[in-house]
């Protein structure tokens, strides 16, 4: 291009521009003059548009003036390097480096941001990864652009955790759901140790020390100081005491069946017999019953606490306040029209036995079945899980069942496609009908809260004469506190809305070895019912139907 030059300076920092009005043969194009710059290959650096027109401008200016005894010399490109700037939030509890992509120029080593981090205040929680990142997103972007990176993290303080309560016995059911071990690889399933039973003066319970927690840090350096965690009380049951030596050590002040349960320890007085006939008579009693022996037929157990069979039970009626416990299984007999049972076993607690035919079974806690549970009507208020714990393989086939939970077997039905029927509508009715009444009271109060408000709104509005003034700071109160229960309320429906999801989330039937036909499920007016013999599968409540899947 005649009468325009373009050159670097001596350190190829800067680009000078540098025209002769009295060469040109006509007016120059900014535009044009950009593209030679770019073509000679001076774009390498940052190349200023506006320094290029104004050069223009003031050549072609001279060049109609015919003012040839001056020329024109502008920088108009300059090599630019990384510019880092940077940003802490609001609580200093992050810090972000704000960085320019270079145009020609250096990007600064990331052991230098975390020099000029610290320079600006930002002191701790510096991570070289997320620096070096950066850097790398840095040098893959436009030149000019800017790229944003959090560098620092400050660590929140962790408060101590509160006080916790250690039973110092087993639960009976967490005993029977344990068996011995014989070697390293192998357990007894006969043999569950030794029946708990506690002397006076035992001790039951401890509780341990709060935790005292962590501090933690901003990213300006300041220590944030964390709380020690709070002391629960202890909540005695009965049957303990607090020892006169330790207060933080729950004891026995009678012999019998320790029992922990909903933060609470206490000790049964028990009743321990050899067996229950006709020779012993029913047993009614207080306190926890312990047979170390069969409960023959017709007999009857009731008890407060738990109940515990340390054999089998046939045709018989036990019913405990607590948990039931059969260790050798229990049997009875249905009457023609299967409406009735010959055995009954009824717990306000869970159940656990080692196999199960004929029986009616009412339990508010889960039912657990060592081997297999045939032709028997369950209702239980938590799930089912026939087989070990760990890895249910037992039989379940021919019953009737209304669960809350889960029911996990290892075979599920039969070759001969006897009925099984599996019902979850009655806790998921028990919910809808408990958050529908519970939403009719929350419309109540929310409305009645609004209009308590613009009531509120309008006295503040007018002038109010001292007489009145008490009144109106009382109904001021009361309004506070109706916002308070209206909030609390609020946050129950939401919790009221999650718990019916989740009991549809664990309505599901898993059969971990094989699901024969005859075997429906059901859930209201939804319904599926298995046609033909399955490997291992699960069938779960999803999107308000059933839903079949193979376990792999």
């Amino acid at each position: 291009m005649q009468g325009v030059n373009f050159s670097f300076d001596t350190n190829r920092e800067n680009v000078t521009l540098t025209i002769s009005p009295g060469e040109l043969e006509q007016e120059l194009s900014a535009e044009e003059v950009h593209k030679a710059l770019c073509e000679q290959g001076f774009d390498e650096v940052y190349l200023s548009e506006n320094a290029i027109k104004t050069a223009c401008d003031k050549a072609n200016h001279l060049f109609k003036t015919r003012d040839s005894s001056q020329q024109v010399v502008e920088q108009v490109g300059e090599r630019r390097h990384t510019e880092v700037e940077f940003r802490i939030s609001e609580d200093n509890m992050s810090a972000y480096a704000i960085l320019t992509a270079p145009h020609g120029g250096q990007l600064p080593r990331a052991e230098q941001i975390q020099i000029m981090a610290k320079n600006n205040g930002i002191r701790r929680g510096v991570g070289i990864k997320r620096i070096r990142a950066l850097l790398d997103r840095v040098a893959e972007a436009e030149p000019g652009s800017h790229v944003e990176g959090e560098i620092a993290k400050g660590l929140p303080p962790r408060d101590g955790h509160s006080s916790k309560q250690v039973p110092l016995v087993p639960n009976a059911l967490e005993r029977v759901l344990k068996p011995q071990a014989k070697t390293d690889k192998k357990v007894d399933l006969r043999n569950l140790g030794e029946i708990v039973c506690v002397k006076a003066g035992a001790e039951v319970l401890r509780r341990e020390a709060p935790g005292k927690g962590r501090h933690g840090f901003d990213v300006r350096g300041n220590v944030l100081p964390s709380k020690i965690g709070d002391w629960v009380p202890l909540n005695l049951g009965s049957g303990t005491a607090l020892s006169d030596h330790d207060e933080n050590l729950v004891v026995s002040t009678i012999a019998g069946m320790p029992k922990y349960n909903n933060m609470v320890m206490q000790v049964d007085d028990t009743f321990i017999c050899q067996g229950v006939n006709v020779g012993t008579g029913h047993i009614t009693y207080e306190g926890s019953v312990l047979v170390n022996g069969d409960v023959t037929e017709n007999m009857i157990v009731k008890a407060k606490g738990d109940v515990t069979v340390n054999g089998f039970a046939e045709s018989a009626h036990i019913q405990a306040d607590g948990d039931v416990i059969i260790t050798e299984g229990a049997m009875g007999k249905q009457s023609d029209d299967h409406n009735e049972y010959t055995c009954t076993i009824q717990a306000g607690g869970s159940v656990y036995l080692q196999h199960g035919q004929g029986l009616d079974i009412i339990c508010g806690g889960n039912l657990n079945v060592g081997r297999q549970l045939a032709h028997c009507r369950v209702i239980t208020g938590g799930q089912i899980v026939v087989g070990q714990p760990d890895n249910p393989q037992g039989n379940l086939f021919a019953c009737e069942i209304s669960s809350h939970g889960p029911v996990i077997a290892g075979t599920v039905g039969a070759v001969s496609g006897s009925t099984l029927r599996i019902d979850f509508s009655m806790g998921f009715n028990q919910l809808q009908a408990r958050k529908d009444s519970f939403e009719d009271l929350l419309r109540q109060i929310r409305g009645n809260a609004e209009r308590h408000k613009q009531k509120i709104d309008n006295i503040n509005n007018r002038v109010v004469p001292k007489s009145l003034l008490s009144k109106v700071d009382e109904a001021k109160e009361m309004l506070k506190n109706e916002s308070n229960l209206l909030t609390w309320m609020e946050s129950k429906s939401v919790e009221m809305a999650q718990a019916k999801q989740q009991y549809q989330e664990a309505a599901r039937l898993i059969a971990n070895k094989k699901l024969y036909s005859g075997v429906s499920v059901k859930l209201n007016n939804r319904n599926w019912r298995s046609e033909r013999e399955y490997d291992r599968a699960q069938v779960s409540y999803d999107m308000h139907q059933w839903k079949y899947e193979p376990l792999v």
